[in-house]
């Protein structure tokens, strides 16, 4: 049976939220809390195996609340979002750096098809963090760059000088963090463009791009349909399609069918990457459920290309790194630092 803590302050959504996760023979609601003091509290007392936590709390709001918990009792904490409330949709990211593990958009309009698919979402997202394990939060060391190579190269200097024409990831539970401290830590007018498949909740990945560009010096946008790809940019895959790199670095979204339960897919994009970019691609796998990404970043890599992928340590879920070890698709097993170090190393 998972146990799991409802943090909600509106008694409607709570009762919502309450009677479906009991309606499922795998879970029970062992408590709700509606204040983020109480979370703490509960969290501390009953130990639930998985937290459903809303952002905006009394006394303490869930930003706050989620960091306590890492810090002290961590568990698998899954924020409820409004995905078209700006300041929610920022808190939320910012938790999901201090240390939660998934976002859900928060189950509305009840009756309809839209709630029916919010609801069986986070309960899906409970059933798949249940499983896995966390560990306490500490605060994050700021990377030096002393040691590290300093370039300044021209915006079309990857076309003659760099070895690499594109830097292709693919990241699931745990890779927001992963990603925003990535790119946060690049080197002034890095000039490879990146291209980005990040697994989300629908609806959020334009505040996931928001957030990002928050601490990028590059420029972070939504990839459009038949858009040239530019140095110096990095493209997110929008929300329900899949991203394909052409041959003549032209970005196309199609509305193909997803795979591994995904759309957009890592698979889709290291797929193509390796067909057009071949050995001028870098592709890297980051923490995430399941295997997308996994056998095709071996393509990358048989083609003549560098692949790294993160280290189990680091990972929140060991799950697409780790089946992309078991097919040996990786040149490099590297914990988020060491990744930091080696794109100031090529840039």
């Amino acid at each position: 049976m998972i146990k799991v803590l409802v943090v909600e302050d509106s008694p409607v959504i709570q009762e919502l939220i309450v009677q479906h996760i009991n309606n499922d023979p795998q879970m029970q609601v062992v408590a709700v809390a509606v204040t983020g003091v109480e979370a703490v509290e509960l969290n501390q007392k009953l130990k639930p195996d998985v937290i459903t936590m809303d952002v905006n709390l009394p006394e303490m709001n869930g930003l706050d609340a989620t960091k306590r918990i890492m810090e002290t009792n961590p568990v698998p904490i899954i924020i409820c979002s409004a995905n078209f409330n700006p300041k929610d949709m920022n808190d939320t990211f910012s938790a999901l750096s201090a240390g939660a593990a998934a976002v859900a958009e928060k189950p509305h309009s009840y009756g309809t098809k839209t709630f029916d698919v919010l609801i069986g979402r986070l309960l899906n997202n409970i059933r798949l963090l249940s499983a896995i394990k966390v560990y306490k939060r500490v605060p994050v060391q700021p990377i030096t760059v002393s040691n590290l190579i300093k370039k300044s190269p021209t915006k079309e200097a990857y076309l003659f000088n760099n070895k690499f024409g594109l830097i292709a990831i693919g990241a699931s539970t745990g890779g927001p963090v992963v990603i925003e401290r990535l790119l946060a830590n690049l080197p002034d007018r890095f000039s490879i463009p990146l291209i980005i498949v990040q697994h989300i909740t629908p609806g959020f990945s334009n505040g996931f791009v928001e957030w990002l560009q928050k601490s990028s010096k590059v420029n972070i946008k939504l990839a459009e349909q038949n858009e040239p790809i530019q140095p110096g940019t990095c493209y997110v895959a929008p929300d329900n399609y899949n991203c394909i790199v052409s041959k003549s670095m032209v970005i196309h979204l199609e509305d193909s069918p997803a795979e591994h339960s995904a759309k957009p897919s890592v698979s889709v994009l290291f797929r193509s990457v390796a067909k057009n970019v071949g050995d001028k691609a870098l592709g890297i796998l980051l923490t995430g459920m399941g295997k997308d990404g996994a056998a095709e970043l071996k393509l990358i890599k048989d083609c003549g290309g560098e692949t790294i992928i993160q280290d189990a340590d680091s990972s929140v879920v060991y799950g697409m790194p780790g089946e992309a070890l078991k097919l040996k698709a990786e040149k490099r097993v590297l914990s988020p630092e060491k990744m930091i170090e080696y794109l100031h190393e090529i840039s």
